[in-house]
């Protein structure tokens, strides 16, 4: 490129030294000289100038080109976008329905498992009532046989003693006191009997509410679990189930 600029800077000075035509601003310049400086700047202008237009020549073809190709491998991404996300969709939903159905499986397994320990409860509860049935029966009958030995007893000793003037009145008071005495402990084992059926029936109202709040708030986690899809275990349900290690079946945590 350098001889190109000399050769520029030779041509001016050639025409600023060239002898001007009269009435005119022509000059006469040597045309061998004029020639041969304009074949060294043309033979000096690299060859990177003439690939430059060319590619100007072509700019349509190869915007146009490098266009197409650019839409080309959008496209292919953008299928191969909707393909990742199409199968990340489907694996997320097959993974939703086996978190669902384990869910739904985990807590039909506790409500049985609930259902089981009500119908123990239930079995306990008639058990206990009967036993204290059969205590409560036994000890008023044995109330009743004790009184009426009793009585009978005073009626023996008053009748040996009614033919006795002097202790006829001390008779009738002993007697008096002996059935005032076995009335007094009939009341008192009909007590005892009432208060130990009263204290069963408490400890089973008692174990069979922890029972019937634990299942309801199972249920509450049922609910729960269906309304957002997530499945949480239930503290509540396993707190219920019966402990290993010799605890006892109904340790509820309330």
């Amino acid at each position: 490129m350098y001889r190109v600029f000399e050769a520029l800077d030779e041509l001016v000075t050639i025409l600023e030294e060239a002898r001007g035509v009269p009435m005119t601003s022509n000059c006469i310049v040597p045309r061998g000289d004029s020639l041969e400086l304009l074949d060294e700047i043309r033979d000096a202008i690299p060859g990177e100038l003439d690939d430059a237009q060319d590619v100007l020549d072509r700019k349509d073809e190869i915007v146009g080109k490098a266009e197409h190709e650019a839409n080309t491998k959008l496209s292919k991404a953008t299928s191969e976008a909707e393909t990742a996300l199409a199968n990340a969709h489907a694996e997320a939903e097959r993974i939703l329905a086996d978190a669902q159905a384990r869910a739904h499986r985990l807590v039909s397994e506790a409500e049985q498992a609930a259902d089981r320990e009500v119908a123990k409860g239930h079995a306990e509860y008639e058990e206990l009532v009967g036993r204290a049935h059969a205590e409560a029966e036994r000890m008023l009958q044995a109330g009743r046989e004790s009184y009426e030995h009793a009585v009978e007893d005073g009626r023996i000793e008053q009748s040996r003693m009614v033919s006795q003037t002097e202790v006829v009145q001390a008779a009738h008071v002993e007697s008096n006191r002996i059935l005032d005495a076995t009335a007094q402990e009939a009341d008192r084992q009909r007590a005892e009997c009432d208060a130990y059926v009263d204290g069963k029936l408490a400890e089973f109202e008692d174990l069979l509410a922890h029972t019937l709040r634990t299942v309801g708030k199972g249920r509450t986690h049922l609910r729960a679990t269906q309304a957002t899809g997530i499945h949480v275990p239930n503290p509540h349900v396993q707190g219920a189930l019966p402990q290993k290690n010799g605890a006892a079946p109904f340790d509820y945590d309330g």
